[in-house]
């Protein structure tokens, strides 16, 4: 169905991200967040916040690489834009990795034009060294230049900062995450409601907030993969009979309960 004129702005703010990056225009893609946004990439590693320290970053991790965007598709819900894609990356020593990522962009109106208020990008920073590895000598090389370049421009807090995200719910996240789809799948409510809680808040899709026995009904045709662990969030690819979107599975701070669930979806059911 046609975007509304809000959804088209926040996708073309969305969209002009991957094309700075491609012309590697620090300015433009700096230029792009709001003055005190804050860029969680990946989720689970120390945050970036202002613009100051999104330079920093883009000095870091975008600036000395060649890196192009896979865009399966984009989402819209409110003022939020999700993108399912792979992200392939070329370093200077010539390794490169693709890597499956979500990303959550929450935006805000400026009065100068709709700039992104957060960046959350879902990825997993292990599997992403272990592809890097893979490469041979190339990976090694860019590891090796990698570390340096961490300490110069985000200091020694900043990279022991972004060694953060080593750390996730990982695979008893992901079991759970799986768990909770296949007991609404199978509509087996109990067990929903068992890995759920009773305190858990779930959007489906995003920006509605239904019951658990809701949810129930809704997922039970739903089918998913691209399972990625990053913080305290699993994310996930789902498709619902013909719409096909991003669900987001929150776990408590110092636990396995699952405390929160939102599926942005193609359209609306």
């Amino acid at each position: 169905m046609p975007l509304d004129p809000t959804a088209e702005h926040l996708l073309a703010a969305v969209q002009a991200s991957p094309r700075a990056v491609a012309a590697h225009d620090k300015t433009a893609w700096v230029g792009l967040f709001a003055d005190d946004a804050a860029v969680h990439d990946p989720v689970g590693s120390r945050a970036h916040v202002g613009r100051a320290a999104i330079a920093r970053f883009y000095d870091t991790f975008i600036g000395p690489n060649s890196i192009a965007f896979q865009v399966d598709r984009d989402l819209v819900a409110g003022q939020t834009v999700v993108r399912d894609l792979h992200i392939e990356t070329t370093m200077s020593t010539g390794a490169t990795v693709t890597v499956p990522m979500h990303l959550r962009y929450d935006l805000v109106d400026t009065g100068d034009g709709w700039r992104i208020a957060r960046l959350a990008a879902h990825w997993e920073l292990p599997a992403m060294i272990a592809r890097l590895l893979r490469t041979g000598v190339p990976g090694l090389l860019a590891g090796a230049k990698l570390g340096p370049q961490l300490v110069a421009n985000l200091g020694v807090d900043g990279a022991m900062g972004m060694m953060r995200a080593l750390r996730s719910v990982g695979r008893s996240g992901k079991r759970a995450a799986r768990q909770l789809f296949e007991a609404a799948a199978g509509t087996d409510i109990g067990r929903v409601r068992a890995l759920l809680g009773e305190h858990a808040v779930v959007e489906f899709p995003a920006g509605n907030a239904i019951s658990v026995e809701e949810f129930t009904n809704r997922a039970r045709a739903m089918r998913w993969d691209k399972l990625i662990a990053a913080g305290r969030t699993v994310s996930a690819s789902v498709r619902l009979d013909e719409s096909h979107g991003v669900a987001f599975v929150e776990f408590e701070a110092s636990g396995p309960r699952i405390t929160g669930v939102t599926v942005f979806l193609d359209a609306n059911l």
